[in-house]
């Protein structure tokens, strides 16, 4: 996964679920968060769209 696409799903982490961050960092309490089943769908639905959208600029090259 390149630098561009992964800084995207990091701003959809923070954005709809509210994590700061991706990176491990080896503590319970930083690497596990209570998040709502409506907000993991939202940033399901956007990681997926990001998906096709880079798919698509793939298939023009």
């Amino acid at each position: 996964m390149n630098k561009k696409i992964e800084k995207k799903i990091e701003e959809i982490a923070k954005e709809e679920l509210f994590i700061e961050t991706l990176e491990t960092r080896y503590s319970d309490r930083l690497d596990f968060h209570d998040v709502s089943v409506w907000g993991v769908k939202k940033a399901l639905e956007l990681a997926f769209e990001l998906g096709k959208q880079e798919g698509r600029k793939e298939k023009v090259k």
